[in-house]
């Protein structure tokens, strides 16, 4: 009998033990300036001109396998969608609604007649204590507490130099792989070591670790690629469930021809940066099927939830994403509408596309939910986020007219503060600085060349007091007029 009460001690940390190993392992792919037509898996109604163009068949594999959302979101530009993701909040809430580098330092242009606010300049931390970042409970935290091996592999981005945030390691991620304060790479050639150094004398962007695929020449991509499956069959030889975040820098500027998957390209004509960019989608996906076929081969694939998505739309210097009007930081549909795609075998059915518009903080509780963890009471933020899960596998659907809010308070490279509402397939957009607004019909008019505002006066009025009432209801930061020293009102009043 003595040994009665340890084994009781031990009792719940085996219980535990048993429900992490019930778990299903999940792979987030976050592809970095992707946008909603660059793959060959087709988000539009038709085929575009840029789906033929690229070679994606192991997305083509998991639209098959699984769902292809038409209608995703993220923000315009990158800091404000990851930490969306890793915390759930929209960007109205969480304040980072703008890139995130050098401590207490902010990117934005000046602007004419506005201050931009005093927002969360250095990005997201796990705890108070540093100024000017957000605090919440980050989903790897959450995820390890309940037994996941928590991977970060690639682009981080989550804070300024210098800040907990800055190393994913500190936001509950066990392993971090390449991971810093940094929103690209230096390089993505390993006989360049991965380095900006050639180019701009700064070593701010320089990826760090990743020394021996460095010294072997390896492509960045390929590189991080190789790690990723390194720490996933880690984590099954531990008999763990592994949540693993690989969040490529590619297709993020500097554009390199990856030399890979030049051969295609060229031989149709491709040039500068045309090409370049097409080899770098290519390595994407040859990672995207490299993750797959390692899946299969640990037989872990039936127990893995798989996500695909990007962190904006695809940047002004390439290709438009037509009939997407704008592009990366855009209040128009190029710097939001992103592809994103999910499997789960036995759960989501094979060949599913739907056009329910969603959002990137979905999924902080997608994730949460297939891991079969609650956040009632575990989280310190405000969720703004709805879990995919039972929307694509069966249950209750999400509601395809619930609002979404896109804020930028901020001006930088040409795109002046904004805020928009999409309510089903209205857009409204109001500009801070003129307070002109744009109203869309994305039925009839996704290219957003026909603006009702004027003769929709009706329409305009209603969805102007919704998004008033979110952006309230979120804290939402506003410009400041310079003029008087008053802030720019919200839309509606």
């Amino acid at each position: 009998m003595a040994r009665l009460p340890v084994l009781l001690a031990l009792l719940p940390a085996a219980l535990a033990s048993l429900a992490a190993a019930e778990r299903p392992n999940i792979v987030l792919f976050v592809v970095d300036d992707m946008g909603w037509q660059d793959t060959s898996v087709p988000f539009h109604r038709e085929v575009t001109a840029l789906n033929r163009r690229y070679r994606t068949p192991a997305m083509e594999r998991l639209a098959a396998e699984g769902a292809k959302l038409t209608d995703a979101h993220a923000s315009a530009v990158c800091s404000p969608s990851r930490v969306s993701l890793l915390t759930g909040m929209s960007a109205a809430r969480h304040g980072v609604t703008n890139w995130t580098l050098r401590r207490d330092r902010s990117p934005d242009d000046r602007h004419p007649t506005l201050d931009m606010p005093d927002w969360p300049l250095n990005g997201l931390a796990p705890g108070p204590g540093t100024p000017r970042t957000v605090v919440a409970t980050p989903l790897p935290a959450l995820l390890r507490g309940v037994g996941y091996r928590t991977i970060h592999v690639g682009k981080a981005h989550f804070g300024a130099i210098g800040t907990p945030g800055a190393d994913p390691l500190n936001l509950g991620f066990d392993v971090n792989v390449a991971g810093h304060a940094a929103g690209g790479p230096g390089s993505y050639l390993g006989e360049k070591g991965y380095s900006a150094l050639w180019r701009s004398g700064e070593a701010v962007w320089d990826v760090p670790g990743l020394d021996t695929h460095k010294a072997s020449g390896t492509h960045l991509t390929e590189a991080l690629t190789l790690e990723a499956v390194r720490s996933v069959e880690a984590a099954v030889a531990e008999r763990r469930p592994f949540f693993l975040h690989l969040a490529h820098y590619a297709v993020h500027a500097p554009w390199e021809v990856d030399p890979r998957f030049a051969a295609r390209y060229q031989a149709a004509g491709l040039k500068g940066r045309e090409l370049a960019l097409a080899t770098m989608i290519e390595g994407v996906d040859k990672s995207v099927g490299d993750l797959l076929a390692a899946l299969d081969r640990l037989g872990v694939a039936g127990d893995t939830l798989v996500l695909l998505i990007s962190d904006n739309g695809a940047p002004a210097e390439v290709p438009r994403n037509l009939p997407l009007r704008g592009h990366k930081l855009s209040c128009h549909e190029g710097g939001s509408r992103v592809p994103a795609l999910a499997r789960w075998p036995g759960k989501i059915r094979p060949g599913l596309v739907d056009a329910t518009p969603v959002l990137i903080e979905d999924l902080f509780p997608t994730v949460l939910e297939a891991a079969g963890v609650d956040p009632a009471g575990r989280v310190a933020q405000v969720v703004d986020g709805r879990s995919w899960v039972p929307h694509l596998t069966g249950g209750a659907r999400l509601p395809a007219d619930r609002p979404l809010v896109f804020h930028f308070p901020n001006h930088y490279g040409g795109q002046g503060p904004f805020s928009a509402l999409r309510l089903g397939d209205w857009k409204l957009i109001h500009h801070h600085a003129t307070g002109r607004r744009e109203l869309f019909d994305l039925a009839v008019d996704l290219g957003e060349s026909r603006d009702l505002a004027a003769s929709r006066p009706d329409k305009v009025a209603e969805l102007a007091a919704v998004l008033a009432r979110e952006l309230r209801e979120r804290g939402a930061l506003m410009p400041v007029r310079r003029s008087d020293g008053g802030k720019v009102s919200v839309v509606g009043g």
